[in-house]
């Protein structure tokens, strides 16, 4: 199965606009009581999230998973740094991209995938005002030339 593939609970439309995706991983969250059964009723936002390598093991930080209705006592705090799972080599791997310079690790979907939820990291290049522009002008000019091909048949 590719990576992505799964039930889509959450994605983070404005990181493709701030950031240039470099390359993908997918790795499982490390979650608590009740964090599960919202995350199944889509009460998940990945707007801020950022992922960081801390003592050879990643971290999910600033990602807000609500607490549940019925969760009562058994509710968690929503803003609470979540560890990530990943292979070893994964890991290394993410540390050696992560020491050049410009290089920030950022959530982009959230899924549940055979009943466990997964996270796709993103290896993320922060992209300049200008490359935005550029970015927009050339959604802009495809956008054009499909209504103009669809207009011609």
């Amino acid at each position: 199965m590719p990576k992505g593939d799964g039930k889509l609970i959450a994605q983070n439309r404005k990181a493709r606009h701030d950031y240039t995706i470099v390359d993908t991983i997918e790795a499982g969250i490390v979650l608590q009581g009740t964090e599960i059964k919202s995350i199944r009723a889509g009460r998940i936002n990945l707007k801020d999230g950022f992922a960081r390598v801390r003592n050879g093991e990643v971290f999910l930080h600033n990602v807000h998973i609500s607490p549940y209705d019925q969760g009562n006592i058994f509710n968690h705090d929503p803003l609470r740094t979540r560890k990530l799972l990943m292979h070893k080599k994964q890991i290394q791997r993410l540390i050696g991209e992560t020491k050049n310079t410009g290089i920030t690790l950022i959530p982009l979907k959230v899924y549940i995938k055979n009943g466990v939820a997964k996270v796709l990291i993103g290896l993320a290049k922060g992209k300049k005002k200008y490359d935005k522009r550029e970015d927009l002008k050339r959604k802009v000019q495809n956008r054009e030339i499909e209504r103009a091909l669809k207009n011609r048949d």
